[in-house]
């Protein structure tokens, strides 16, 4: 295909881009940069001491206990731990460290972790942490304390982001790390069958060697587990091209409360014999029963993979290119993230870093293909650059020649989480807003703080009101950089930014949850009706109330 000059200068072009068919390192950001792995998409560092992120990790002693923050108080139905359920405990699991007892002896340190978040935001008073291996030992666990009314919490890996993971009394951590198998994979039907506590980054490597991908990518993936991101109906950067949880999860294996096993476990994509009870445990975060095992349709990997950045004048114009990009890429599409202008000025000062593209432009976005034949999906691309720079829809732009430039341009997405704790914390909202006016809450709110007088000069307490995130999944990141958290600036969001959202009919939680953090503001997102029915079903799972409360509705 012809080549317009404009297209070579503007681009920079140098050579179609084509990654090789070997998927071992195949991630996209480079293996080395392990904070923007751990930190995509939520707090970029653990406070210190002193509330800000400047300094080491704060102890676990300083954390306020999430009880206090939230104001909560422990509800006198449950009972209190004692040393005779230790006991029942450790002579169910045998194992010495599948029960860490802290009701009978000091383990405050062996605790410590499982009690608190890797945020270091939420914190609770758990004396009793147990890592069953089967789900017989989950289902007799669950069955002994829901006779003995002792509440327990459903723990993965950990990395959530808004306390849903974490105790917030003494209640029990069920944490699942013991089961960790992957049971079967059908490289014909790309079905895979695994242990909820299997970690994501090793169900991805595993499906690597069979020339697969799990459908879900977080930057937690080292640590997440499988059946927490199917808990919490995780997000992340794969789904504009493979969907979500929701389509992608064929069956579950789960505990309930009573002890109840449920094996559906389908392997089938089709089943239309009654409710589709699995979806109500996908998204339930642990509230009704604990997920055990999973199910889940895993696509081909693709043998072809380009990237490219773009700079565009206007939010009107980055619209324009999403839906020139959905209908000439269409199917190898699998990624359009947006980042403001903001957002890449503060790249580039908290790291030096050259950014891809001179100048300054108010909308940046990053848009990746993945398709399976290298020169049908450069045509596609080249017929698809060749129009946005002609039409002007975008103003200037690159595209990865190499691996490593394919690192290099994600690093410009995936570094914006890590930079904005550079000046002592972010407030940050996880949104979900109809494309149209996806980025006027950020407009709206930076002039909100500005009026105030909290934005606008040098030693203004907010840095700057920034947005970025999933452009395909029209859900955006609404972040407030700020030197410390202080309480006006607070006043001044809350329940402003829910206020806003509920105009708009968009959700005030697109793929974080609700947890502990969100569950006051439900009410902005679901209407009465809906939430009646949710409690009903919350009733019916669990009628004693041990499953994770305190959280969710």
């Amino acid at each position: 295909m012809a080549t317009s000059s404009r297209l070579v200068t503007s681009l920079r072009r140098i050579s179609t881009p084509r990654v090789a068919p070997s998927f071992q390192r195949f991630r996209f950001r480079p293996a080395n940069q392990i904070r923007w792995i751990t930190a995509a998409s939520s707090e970029p560092h653990q406070p210190d001491a002193d509330g800000t992120v400047k300094g080491a990790p704060a102890p676990a002693k300083t954390i306020a206990f999430t009880s206090e923050k939230y104001d909560v108080q422990r509800d006198s139905k449950y009972a209190q731990l004692s040393e005779d359920h230790v006991k029942y405990f450790q002579e169910l699991l045998g194992s010495e460290s599948a029960v860490v007892d802290g009701v009978s002896k000091d383990a405050t340190e062996d605790i410590e972790p499982f009690n608190s978040d890797w945020m270091r935001k939420y914190r609770g008073h758990t004396k009793l942490v147990l890592k069953p291996q089967t789900k017989e030992e989950v289902s007799k666990i669950l069955k002994y304390c829901n006779d003995n009314m002792l509440a327990v919490v459903p723990q993965g890996g950990n990395t959530g982001l808004v306390g849903g993971s974490v105790p917030v009394f003494d209640e029990i951590v069920i944490n699942l790390q013991k089961m960790n198998k992957i049971r079967s994979f059908d490289d014909v039907s790309g079905v895979l069958v695994a242990d909820a506590g299997v970690i994501l980054e090793v169900a991805d490597n595993f499906l690597a060697e069979h020339n697969a991908i799990f459908p879900l990518d977080l930057g937690a993936k080292g640590s997440c587990q499988i059946g927490g991101n199917v808990s919490t109906n995780a997000g992340g950067l794969r789904l504009l091209r493979y969907g979500s949880l929701h389509g992608n999860v064929l069956g579950i294996e789960a505990v309930l409360p009573d002890g109840r096993i449920i094996e559906d476990l389908s392997k089938l994509r089709k089943n239309n014999t009654g409710y589709d009870l699995k979806q109500l445990f996908i998204g339930g975060e642990g509230t009704i029963g604990i997920i055990t095992g999973v199910s889940i349709l895993c696509p081909q990997r693709s043998p072809a993979v380009n990237v490219a950045y773009f700079a565009l004048e206007s939010y009107e114009q980055v619209q324009k290119a999403f839906k020139e990009a959905k209908g000439q890429l269409s199917e190898i599409l699998s990624a359009f993230e947006l980042m403001d202008g903001r957002t890449q000025r503060i790249v580039h000062d908290v790291t030096g870093k050259k950014m891809p593209l001179d100048g300054d432009h108010p909308f940046y976005v990053l848009i990746e293909t993945s398709g399976s034949n290298a020169d049908h999906d450069s045509e596609k691309l080249q017929a698809f650059l060749e129009h946005v720079m002609e039409t002007e829809i975008v103003s200037d732009g690159v595209l990865a020649q190499d691996q490593t430039q394919i690192q290099e341009l994600w690093s410009c997405r995936e570094g914006v989480t890590e930079c904005l704790g550079h000046w002592g914390g972010t407030y940050k909202y996880d949104l979900s807003i109809p494309i149209a006016e996806m980025y006027q809450v950020v407009n709206d709110l930076r002039d909100r703080l500005t009026e105030a007088g909290l934005l606008g000069k040098e030693d203004s307490p907010v840095i700057d009101v920034v947005g970025y995130g999933h452009m395909g999944d029209a859900n955006i990141h609404l972040n407030i950089p700020v030197r410390g958290y202080d309480k006006k600036i607070e006043k001044l969001l809350e329940p402003w930014v829910f206020e806003w959202v509920q105009k708009r009919n968009g959700s005030i939680s697109a793929e974080h949850g609700l947890g502990i953090s969100k569950k006051p503001f439900i009410g902005y997102s679901r209407t009465e009706t809906m939430l009646g029915l949710m409690r009903q079903i919350k009733d019916t799972y669990d009628p004693n109330g041990i499953m994770n409360p305190y959280k969710y509705i």
